[in-house]
């Protein structure tokens, strides 16, 4: 059994690192969507030009919903760069890409279902004791 978790970290270190950067792209992919779907529903069916900027929406009473749309995309922002940063740093084993991707995927066990998903296979091969020993030992250094 010890044979087995010693090269968990080997065997699936370039499946993780794809799959993170995958997550991001359904990030991306998601923000997208909803950020046109809050444009639709803020300025119900209308799609007025200098959305989420035009003042305008306060009169037909949804100015609170074109006031989410930076908020929305800070968000899908930084979700987005972290889950390309987390992916980047596992390919290219960086020497502290293990602590990143643990607190990563811990971070998106929120985002049900896929983030669910990829945050338990994170968190099942990286965070044992023994994946620590193997990513210390295959870390790039330089």
């Amino acid at each position: 059994m010890p044979y087995v978790a010693r090269l968990r970290v080997a065997r699936n270190l370039q499946t993780l690192g794809i799959l993170w950067y995958v997550f991001a792209a359904y990030r991306a992919l998601a923000g997208v969507i909803g950020f046109f779907a809050l444009h639709f529903f803020a300025s119900r069916g209308n799609f007025s030009p200098g959305w989420p900027f035009n003042h305008s929406y306060m009169n037909h009473g949804s100015g609170w919903m074109a006031a989410l749309a930076p908020l929305i995309a800070v968000y899908v922002v930084m979700t987005v760069a972290l889950a390309v940063f987390t992916g980047y740093s596992l390919l290219s084993r960086k020497p502290w890409g293990r602590t990143l991707a643990i607190i990563v995927a811990v971070l998106a066990l929120l985002k049900f279902p896929f983030g669910t998903a990829l945050g338990i296979f994170t968190l099942w091969v990286m965070a044992p004791g023994e994946s620590g020993m193997e990513w210390e030992a295959m870390a790039d250094r330089s």
